[in-house]
């Protein structure tokens, strides 16, 4: 058991009584309390706290450091949401400009719109066959940098939602020479730098600030997350005021129990468990080799782990196959677009879940060999061209609004975001003008079954946020 576990099933076995909170006095008066009551306690003497740790939260965080590489390591119990806020509030200020992919999580947006700074954009290419964004490239991130002036720090998602990585130690040093800090998003990566097959994780690739969220691909609750800290080029002071205010003043200790012994299982386990990770994976690949339609995504840095499939005979869209492996396997995907599907593997995987998923898609790979027919569906990929914006993010979100028909909304200028969910991606940011283009990808989104957000469908009709 993990250090603070064990100091919490050590209090909860005392007879000390609670004269504090929170309100369940540690009895599971409800079924839902029954797994973690007992040890759900609040900032007590002898727990320490986690705004200012210097007993066992600190230690905790400093193994967590060490796992790494990170000079400095911060528990994040709001997820990898209450990271990037606190990033970008942290190393910038109202006037300036972030340089980030226009690909960043909704969360990054929300950080523009708080902190009152501006985004220039860097666009990433779309993969000719799947139409997932590709990682941003060090030439485009020294591009813009020379283009633009007034950046206070540069934002990348590594890996991508899809797996795919950037050479975070490139971009590192053309970032670096600008005295500018390097924020990485890096919430699908706290699996990384544990087995020589994975990626390193961008902390000892050189980025200063680095956001992952432990429950995506390591076995801890939902809502734990880590930010990592090196260099120089971060006031740290300025981080924790911040991490104060995004972060919940009264932090889970179960949850932080949970992502010690994640961390600890992972790292000392790492060896047999990602090995054996491994050998799943590449028997399922081996398996779907054997599919004449069913294509998975293969560059050179793509993430073990995540499996981005197409079916390339047009029979089904990504969607199709999402609502297939579902409904008629019992197999959950993670997310669907238009053109691909994708499955998540960790090491919390078991082999029978490899082998399902495989034997799935063999079938429906069979299905296509009978069903193929003249059929392509129209690429359903986000935006990947400059886009116009009219007035700054706060200054639209904050502005009186109005819904119109989306069929009418083409020259307005957009009032709300409007995105897929999963994976938070923008389609539109407030303040965006509004294309032609746009407008037609939204009803193919709605067509495809996909998810969006930001719109309203009533009656028939689409309606859509814009200003007045």
């Amino acid at each position: 058991m993990g250090l603070l576990y064990d100091k919490l099933t050590e209090y909860a076995g005392s007879d000390y009584y609670p004269l504090h909170m929170p309100g369940h006095k540690r009895n599971a008066l409800t079924p839902a309390l029954e797994p973690f009551a007992r040890t759900d306690i609040t900032e007590i003497d002898g727990f320490d706290n986690l705004h200012a740790a210097e007993d066992i939260l600190l230690c905790l965080q400093q193994k967590a450091a060490a796992i790494y590489g990170a000079e400095e390591s911060f528990y994040l119990i709001n997820g990898s949401s209450c990271g990037i806020l606190a990033a970008i509030s942290a190393t910038g200020q109202a006037g300036k400009k972030l340089l980030m992919v226009r690909g960043c999580h909704k969360s990054a947006y929300h950080g523009l719109y708080l902190s009152g700074q501006e985004a220039v954009y860097l666009w990433s290419e779309v993969h000719p066959q799947f139409g997932c964004e590709m990682q941003v490239t060090p030439k485009a991130v020294e591009e813009a940098l020379e283009e633009n002036a007034d950046i206070s720090a540069v934002l990348i998602v590594s890996p991508t939602y899809e797996g795919l990585h950037a050479n975070i130690p490139e971009i590192a040093k053309i970032v670096h020479k600008k005295k500018l800090p390097l924020i990485v998003d890096a919430a699908h990566g706290a699996h990384l730098g544990f087995h020589e097959k994975w990626a390193e994780n961008a902390c000892r690739q050189g980025a200063d600030l680095v956001i992952m969220s432990l429950h995506k691909t390591l076995p801890s609750p939902t809502q734990t997350a880590l930010m990592h800290v090196n260099g120089d080029l971060v006031d740290r002071k300025r981080l924790r005021r911040y991490l104060q205010i995004y972060q919940s003043s009264s932090p889970s200790y179960p949850m932080m129990a949970a992502m010690e012994e994640a961390l600890d299982y992972t790292n000392q386990k790492k060896k047999e468990i990602f090995d054996q990770f491994y050998e799943y994976w590449q028997d399922m690949l081996h398996t779907l080799s054997g599919c004449q339609y069913i294509s998975c995504l293969k560059e050179n840095n793509s993430d073990i782990g995540k499996l981005v499939v197409r079916d390339t005979s047009g029979c089904y869209s990504g969607k199709e196959l999402y609502d297939l492996l579902r409904d008629e396997y019992h197999l959950q995907p993670e997310m669907a677009t238009g053109d691909y599907m994708l499955a998540m593997f960790t090491i919390g995987d078991t082999k029978e879940g490899f082998i399902r998923t495989a034997k799935a898609l063999l079938e429906i790979d069979r299905k296509c060999t009978v069903l193929v027919r003249e059929k392509q569906h129209k690429t359903t990929r986000y935006p990947d061209t400059a886009v116009l914006q009219s007035m700054s993010l706060k200054d639209a979100w904050d502005a009186p609004k109005i819904k119109v028909s989306l069929k009418e909304a083409a020259g307005k200028i957009s009032g709300e975001f409007v995105n897929l969910y999963p994976p938070g991606r923008p389609i539109l940011v407030p303040g965006e003008k509004i294309s032609t283009e746009i407008v037609s990808l939204i009803i193919q989104y709605i067509e495809e079954n996909l998810t969006v957000h930001g719109i309203e469908c009533r009656d028939g009709e689409i309606k859509i946020s814009v200003l007045s």
